[in-house]
């Protein structure tokens, strides 16, 4: 088939997140579909922004169109979304005369590629595809505290409603999601559950040398724990990472032999790193992001791998967090910080689960793995890691959702 995938934050390992559409449309270029990718050139979880205009990677086309650049979530983010739209909208007859698609996918996190997607799809005679990442707007709504009857709200509304009427079929990643999805308006036939996942062969061989910052932090961590616990983190740092409950347990645990390692980059990077100097938390290191194929070196190194989220009620519909695969495949015990529909690493008996937004319960938690015998720690990495290879890898995943919109 001829796939055109809408994902406005797309990457790939020389970028950064997001990578799920590299992923799948590398295992979809392998089966010998034809894959063409559609992105903005400026995204607030890329590492490195690329330049507007068309590159392959690994058989994969990217077109980047150009977008202003911005900060945060305010009105900068918004005018970047619709300079996005409104050149994608324009694109049309390109696109359409060269990559022909037999399936549009619409997959930008927000829902409002839906309408310019739908436009593609109906000129070509394609079949709609909506992939959800999270369930705007009740993402917005729920995590930022955003009114119901903001405009930007309402448009988010009238987007997602749209999707579920219109799109032949919904693949979401999270895995909970049938009653709300049902309560909008969507016939449950269309729905299939694809989770994010891993990709082997980047699992194989020897891993890429840690970068030199990253490595004498960790080396240092380790030599000031003196036999201690390190305390590892790769991912975005944004508001939904809960990072700061993270930093109060840290502080909770000043006296102890503990250290612990951040790297990653986000919109709250630089006031976390301004809390974590002011407070002097000096059992603590905030790096700026490495690269994706670095992240495995970073994780042998860790004893303990952290994950946290907020405590709201939207993670009722489940949870799909990219980096969580990546700290099973590396075999690393995991503390997870959530209340959710689902927890990957209960089902898995790879960590601890403990409650959201609660500094003592991470505390305590990252103490009880500690004390556990290093042969407890070395089986939970290893149950982790044959969870993943069992239900998340991405040949798995991209053959499931070619079937999806078969």
């Amino acid at each position: 088939m001829n796939i055109l995938l809408v994902n406005h934050y797309a990457g790939s390992p020389a970028l950064g997140m997001e990578f799920r559409p590299y992923y799948l449309a590398r295992e979809w270029v392998r089966a010998g579909h034809r894959v063409q990718i559609v992105a903005a050139d400026h995204s607030h979880v890329r590492a490195v922004q690329p330049p507007p205009g068309d590159s392959v990677v690994e058989g994969i086309r990217y077109r980047y169109y150009a977008t202003p650049a911005y900060q945060g979530n305010g009105l900068g983010r918004v005018k970047n979304i619709w300079a996005f739209l409104r050149r994608l909208w324009a694109d049309t007859p390109r696109l359409l005369a060269e990559a022909r698609p037999d399936v549009v996918i619409a997959s930008s996190t927000y829902p409002m590629d839906i309408w310019v997607a739908r436009r593609i799809a109906r000129r070509a005679g394609a079949k709609l595809v909506y992939e959800v990442h999270d369930l705007w707007p009740l993402s917005p709504i729920e995590l930022s505290g955003m009114s119901r009857r903001h405009p930007f709200i309402v448009l988010c509304q009238a987007a997602e409603d749209a999707a579920y009427r219109d799109a032949d079929v919904v693949v979401s990643m999270l895995p909970k999601v049938h009653g709300y999805m049902a309560s909008r308006g969507l016939d449950l036939k269309k729905l299939h559950i694809v989770p994010n996942g891993i990709t082997l062969d980047e699992w194989a061989g020897e891993p890429e040398a840690l970068r030199s910052d990253a490595a004498q932090a960790l080396a240092a961590a380790r030599l000031h724990t003196e036999g201690g616990t390190v305390v590892g983190y790769a991912g975005s740092m944004g508001e939904p990472n809960a990072l700061d409950v993270l930093l109060d347990a840290a502080a909770l645990l000043r006296e102890a032999p503990f250290r612990f390692v951040l790297v990653g980059s986000g919109h709250e990077q630089a006031r976390l790193a301004a809390r974590v100097a002011a407070e002097g938390l000096t059992n603590v290191t905030l790096l700026p992001p490495i690269p994706k194929a670095q992240v495995r070196s970073f994780l042998a190194q860790v004893d303990i791998a952290y994950i946290g989220w907020q405590r709201v009620s939207l993670y009722r519909f489940g949870i799909a967090p990219n980096k969580l695969m990546d700290y099973m495949m590396a075999a690393r015990p995991v503390l997870h910080s959530v209340e959710a529909g689902n927890d990957p690493v209960a089902e898995a008996g790879c960590g601890l689960t403990v409650p959201p937004q609660d500094p003592a319960a991470v505390a305590a938690g990252l103490q009880r793995l500690a004390s556990l015998p290093a042969a407890e720690r070395a089986a939970m990495g290893e149950r982790g890691r044959a969870f993943v290879q069992a239900h998340h890898t991405y040949p798995v995943l991209a053959r499931r959702f070619i079937e999806a919109v078969s």
